[in-house]
């Protein structure tokens, strides 16, 4: 009988690749702030991240979907801290610490490192190859986060899990997930069409923690 386990070193190969990934995010997203979107071609950013042109294309088709780890970092973080939070907390409730803890600059990503987030949020809005990327990293969130809260419910009984024994959203904690990825996206968004600040009044921790309110009373085990 086969097994799928991975082996130790098919999870290091696995890890290598997430680094050079996210080695090449950081370089095309330097890149973007600094000379702008359109003056970046790809082969800037393989030099810059020190590896081969045909090596980036090998991790991704264009240049535009380079940056799309450091889009899924956030909500990676995000999700993982919903999953993660006390069995005792409230699915509300561990939506918003979550928030907080990926979103307060310090925790999740250093305040200067938000400058950049701002600048690649206002070329996604800007670049419809850009606005793709980030449209389907929201799209896998809301569909991770939608398995994250049902993980949490299933604890309590409230939801069946499917054929493959795999834990699965009902449609009720499909559409919290949604009101929910939606919430944080428009904030993050809103903010970056601004000048506001990182943190306090303004900041996208602020103003996703003020959409998420309306989560506060929603049935997610019913």
């Amino acid at each position: 009988m086969s097994s799928t386990t991975p082996t130790p070193q098919a999870s290091l190969t696995e890890r290598r690749k997430a680094e050079t990934r996210m080695e090449i995010a950081r370089a095309a997203a330097g890149l973007f702030v600094r000379r702008g979107l359109r003056a970046t071609r790809a082969e800037d950013i393989a030099q810059t991240a020190g590896i081969a042109p045909r090596t980036f294309y090998r991790y991704f088709a264009t240049k535009e979907e380079a940056v799309a780890p450091l889009y899924a970092a956030g909500a990676q973080r995000w999700v993982e801290a919903v999953r993660a939070a006390p069995a005792a907390v409230g699915v509300a409730q561990a939506l918003e610490d979550g928030v907080r803890h990926t979103l307060t600059p310090g925790v999740g990503v250093s305040a200067s490192s938000w400058e950049w987030v701002r600048t690649l949020l206002r070329l996604a809005a800007a670049n419809p190859s850009l606005r793709r990327v980030w449209a389907e990293v929201c799209q896998d969130s809301e569909r991770m986060l939608g398995e994250a809260l049902a993980e949490r419910v299933t604890r309590a009984g409230a939801v069946a899990r499917d054929e493959g024994d795999n834990v699965a959203a009902t449609p009720e904690l499909r559409f919290a997930a949604a009101v929910a990825s939606a919430a944080v996206r428009t904030a993050l968004e809103g903010w970056a069409e601004g000048d506001g600040p990182v943190e306090g009044p303004g900041s996208p921790a602020e103003l996703a923690l003020r959409n998420l309110a309306a989560l506060r009373s929603f049935p997610f085990g019913a």
